[in-house]
């Protein structure tokens, strides 16, 4: 298959520019993977969909990024500054982060944030061409969150009131530069009647990294050369899935990958299981006639036109499944990507 078979229509209309309140108001489109049947629901409803003995898996990170506009000292030349993720194994204070312009921030230089009395130093030249800063200062962290901007996707264009509408209820760890999307839909109140009801909740972390929006380039997708994230799955959370009798179901992209890294860990150690515990890098690229060894079903928002998210959705669900799904989603007025609505399928 070629990229442009994953091209279609999407009107700048159907991107949802702001998140619905409350948060599980949202629609939700629900695809039975045998049948292709569909059905339309409200994200509240989720109780009714699931069955006792499923399992839900969280993506329990958290999103740490900030943009920040500071100056060069001396000359007071304005540098933007994204700090991507804590880099803690440098110790504290530290970040990975992209500047712009890159050039005036080499290695040994500062940049000044004079309203918070702050100062990064560019320690090194990170592979993805950003730096490693160490920030100088007293209360680094509660400084950086007053002047700091959430950084939101690139299609979305109007300003977010509240910091914490672009995080998950149950996001803990920081690490990420963009929120797992699908996890946006639940409210501590629907987590509850979910667990009342007899579906169980694991977590794990996968980092979500800015390549997340990165387009794929190729017309031939097995060209294209997947970025890398972080993640970790724990003994606690690998029990739950390979001891879950029902459906393990992802929340999100970003579980699934983790739960499916982990399961080809598994596979390559013939344990007979359906994933591993494990911490380190995936660079899983999921197109359609993958295997699937972790998962039995997904909710995820739905995602833009030729990215590696809706090869992955294609995948799981088939693609002329896929297809039809999104073009009665436009039809129907869903509401699209990071702040849209989500589709069940299972």
């Amino acid at each position: 298959m070629q990229l442009s078979d994953f091209d279609y229509n999407l009107p700048d209309e159907r991107i949802a520019q702001t998140p619905l309140e409350p948060r599980d108001s949202s629609r939700l489109l629900c695809v039975d993977r045998a049948s292709g049947a569909r059905s339309h629901r409200i994200f509240r409803e989720l109780p009714e969909l699931l069955n006792p003995g499923d399992l839900l898996v969280l993506n329990e990170t958290r999103v740490s990024a900030l943009r920040l506009f500071g100056e060069r000292p001396g000359t007071g030349g304005q540098i933007e500054v994204f700090l991507l993720r804590p880099a803690i194994e440098h110790g504290e204070g530290v970040f990975d982060a992209l500047v712009r312009p890159g050039k005036k921030l080499l290695p040994g230089q500062r940049v000044r944030f004079p309203e918070v009395e702050l100062e990064a130093e560019a320690l090194a030249t990170l592979d993805n061409g950003g730096r490693l800063l160490r920030f100088h200062g007293e209360d680094i962290l509660e400084k950086l969150d007053a002047i700091g901007k959430t950084p939101l996707p690139p299609y979305i264009t109007a300003p977010l009131e509240n910091k914490e509408r672009y995080q998950t209820v149950y996001a803990k760890t920081p690490g990420s530069a963009a929120a797992p999307t699908a996890g946006l839909h639940f409210t501590p109140e629907l987590l509850a009647k979910l667990q009342e009801h007899g579906v169980g909740m694991a977590r794990l972390r996968l980092d979500v990294g800015i390549g997340t929006f990165r387009p794929i380039k190729t017309e031939n997708i097995a060209e294209h050369v997947m970025h890398t994230e972080t993640y970790a799955i724990s003994d606690e959370t690998a029990a739950a899935v390979n001891a879950c009798t029902g459906r393990v179901i992802a929340v999100g992209t970003t579980a699934l990958r983790a739960l499916e890294s982990a399961g080809q860990v598994a596979q390559a150690q013939q344990s007979g299981q359906r994933v591993v515990a494990i911490e380190g890098e995936t660079g899983i690229f999921i197109t359609p006639g993958y295997t699937f060894r972790a998962i039995d079903g997904l909710i995820t928002n739905f995602h833009q036109p030729r990215s590696t998210l809706l090869l992955l959705v294609a995948a799981f669900m088939g693609y002329d499944s896929m297809r039809s799904a999104y073009e009665e989603a436009l039809e129907k007025s869903y509401r699209f990507l990071s702040f849209g609505d989500a589709m069940l399928t299972v």
